[in-house]
């Protein structure tokens, strides 16, 4: 069974599935669904739409490179069967696949890491901006632990006017 990669997403095209088309000088595209067709036909780039792997690895959300990209090659050279070397290489993809997995996580984890470190400067850039809408102006003076490092101006109410008004 021969998994083949769609030209325009990179995603794996399984036997019976997606469209094939062949152009004029018999070049093959194979395509997995008619969405990856269409945007072909409308002659879009894969690196400028926003959904595929080519727009992933080119803008770096993606691993580019790694030795594990090597066992997923296509290879037409043909092989003399051999039991053991069989077992051997099929064990050896199991292993192959965990190391990936492992290394994709971690571009992800490095790449996250700077996303959160921001969000928290903004988060504090906000509260620090608008801590009167979070806690009153009155709570925060009878107690001062609630304020933040930077002063933050709490406006007070004349008690001339209010005792005028009862009068």
């Amino acid at each position: 069974m021969r998994l083949e990669k769609c030209w325009f997403c990179s995603s794996t095209v399984y036997p019976g599935h997606g469209i094939q088309f062949v152009r004029n000088d018999a070049k093959i595209f194979r395509f997995c669904r008619s969405k990856c067709h269409k945007n072909f036909k409308m002659k879009r780039n894969p690196r400028k739409v926003k959904w595929t792997k080519a727009y992933r690895r080119l803008r770096g959300k993606d691993m580019t490179q790694d030795s594990t990209f090597e066992f997923e090659r296509k290879r037409n050279r043909p092989e003399r069967y051999d039991r053991n070397l069989t077992e051997n290489t099929l064990k050896a993809i199991k292993k192959i696949d965990k190391v990936r997995i492992v290394r994709e996580e971690r571009h992800h984890e490095k790449r996250m890491k700077d996303k959160k470190a921001k969000e928290n400067r903004e988060a504090v850039k906000e509260l620090e901006q608008s801590i009167s809408l979070v806690k009153a102006p009155t709570a925060l003076q009878h107690d001062p632990s609630l304020t933040l490092p930077i002063k933050v101006k709490v406006s007070q109410q004349q008690p001339e006017k209010t005792v005028a008004m009862m009068e």
